[in-house]
């Protein structure tokens, strides 16, 4: 159960908007956007990078919802994994894959340039950030300055809003109802 309920309905005018664009995009007003409409600043700055990370298109959006999924269950957020799993199959990505990112490593089903991406959101989701030369290298193959710095701002965007979510106990949603969806890992969580 949430540690904090949010707002059902109404608010201020501000998350009236946003709920309307929540139910829009997903069919339904999501629990970190209710938890965060108790708090008009911080849903309003919410909703500014959420828009700017929906924007930002040099990088594939299928990579990206890798990072964010991986990341998720680094952090241990049930509603991150629940929704990102619905997004990865709203874009192709098989259950087969979902099955094997928590050993992307070895599988054979990730391209070297997502292993790359995976490892870099590892990297990226530890404490404290270590991103060695030789990591930063292989990222830059694939990428060029622009397009890493839209990656890495969707990286740690995801982290922030895993980990507040993770924090808050907030609960899944149900977007990947009777799906596969992948677990957390283990060694992140208390």
């Amino acid at each position: 159960m949430s540690r904090i309920n949010g707002i059902i309905r109404g608010g201020s005018l501000i998350a009236r908007i946003v709920f309307f664009f929540s139910k829009r995009k997903v069919g339904k007003v999501t629990s970190p956007i209710r938890t965060m409409a108790l708090n008009t600043p911080i849903l309003w700055g919410y909703g500014q990078m959420e828009l700017a990370q929906e924007k930002a298109k040099k990088v594939s959006h299928k990579i990206k919802m890798l990072a964010d999924l991986r990341i998720a269950t680094l952090v241990g957020c049930s509603f991150w994994i629940d929704i990102g799993s619905a997004g990865c199959r709203k874009l192709g990505i098989t259950d087969n894959k979902l099955q094997e990112l928590s050993d992307y490593k070895s599988s054979s089903l990730f391209s070297i340039k997502e292993k790359i991406v995976l490892r870099y959101a590892d990297a990226m989701s530890a404490t404290p950030v270590v991103i060695s030369d030789e990591m930063f290298n292989g990222i830059s193959e694939y990428f060029n300055e622009s397009q890493i710095v839209e990656l890495t701002s969707a990286i740690a965007w995801e982290n922030y809003r895993a980990r507040f979510d993770h924090a808050l106990k907030i609960e899944s949603q149900g977007f990947s109802e009777e799906a596969f969806c992948p677990l957390p890992v283990k060694w992140l969580i208390n």
